[in-house]
C-alpha cells in the first residue's frame, strides 16, 4: 500500500492559520470554533479533494472566475475555500462569498 502524507500548506486568512495551530479564537468567530476545527481537521487528513465530500458539508467547486476552488460550509453564508493540489490544500481562507 501506498500512503501519501496529506496536509494544510498554505493559509490565506491569518486568523484561521492561527486557530488551526494554537487554538486561538481570535480572528475567527466564536460560536464557528467547533465546526472549523472539525472542517480544518479533515482538510489536513485528506489526501484527494473527494475526501471532503462529506455529508452536512455541502462540498462544492466554485465556478467561473474561481474554477479550481473548492468550499465547505461552516455556518450560514461563510464557508471554507481552498485549492487543493497534489494532495495539499492550498489557499485555506474563511470568507461569506454570496
Amino acid at each position: 500500500m501506498h500512503y501519501t502524507q496529506a496536509m494544510i500548506k498554505t493559509f490565506a486568512h491569518k486568523g484561521l492559520e492561527r486557530f488551526f495551530l494554537t487554538g486561538s479564537k481570535r480572528g475567527i468567530t466564536a460560536q464557528h470554533a467547533a465546526r472549523i476545527g472539525r472542517l480544518l481537521d479533515r482538510l489536513e487528513a485528506s489526501v484527494e479533494v473527494a475526501d471532503m465530500n462529506l455529508p452536512g458539508y455541502r462540498f462544492h467547486e466554485l465556478t467561473g472566475k474561481r474554477k479550481g476552488t473548492y468550499s465547505v460550509t461552516v455556518s450560514g453564508n461563510w464557508r471554507i475555500t481552498f485549492a487543493f493540489r497534489q494532495g495539499s490544500a492550498d489557499n485555506v481562507t474563511l470568507e461569506d462569498y454570496h
